[in-house]
């Protein structure tokens, strides 16, 4: 939240509060007020007047999502892993993998395609600033010399990649071994280049 933001109401958090854990259940592909609204203990028009609109409780909702996975994957990213971008990955696949992260995960993938086929309104720019906050935090486990490089840009931006998209497969088939194996095996290669270097 910007600083000039009004400081939401103590009702307005906890609804909003409420609302998200229905999202991270139910999703918001579908997201209907009146359900909503029922099943969080409010009714629609007062969900209207705290939030604006829809689209303003639906933006309430993605930046309590993108706060959620920020601060997880910043814990995956504490000091107490070893520095370098292979470790780094490692520490964030497991994470990822873990079956106690899949319904933010696929809350995520969900505003994450949304926000690629309506690239306005409540979805606007959530893919783009999901791609930033994810390449920001692997370059905090790059040394700064390959950090600020064009080929320390590559690596994370390879190493994000290899996440991504193995993440998407582990939410369609839930095969974490096989997913595992396949993410070892590209840092492993990744770790090669790096010695090569």
């Amino acid at each position: 939240m910007s600083p000039e933001a009004p400081t939401p109401s103590a009702r307005q958090s906890e609804l909003l509060e409420a609302a998200y854990q229905y999202a991270l259940a139910h999703g918001l592909a579908d997201l209907s007020l009146r359900p909503l609204a029922e099943a969080i203990g409010s009714s629609p028009r007062v969900l209207l007047f705290l939030f604006g609109s829809k689209d303003g409780l639906l933006k309430a909702l993605l930046a309590r999502a993108r706060a959620d996975e920020l601060a997880l994957l910043e814990r995956a990213g504490q000091p107490d892993r070893p520095a370098g971008l292979v470790p780094a990955v490692e520490q964030v696949w497991t994470w990822l993998a873990a079956k106690e992260h899949r319904p933010l995960l696929r809350l995520w993938a969900e505003a994450y395609t949304r926000s690629l086929m309506q690239p306005s309104g409540a979805w606007a720019g959530f893919a783009r600033a999901t791609v930033e906050d994810w390449l920001g935090l692997l370059a905090g486990s790059q040394p700064l010399s390959e950090r600020d490089s064009e080929r320390g840009l590559t690596r994370r931006t390879l190493a994000l990649a290899v996440l991504r998209g193995a993440l998407l497969d582990l939410l369609a088939t839930d095969d974490e071994k096989r997913l595992t194996e396949a993410v070892s095996h590209q840092l492993t290669l990744l770790r090669d280049a790096s010695e090569c270097a």
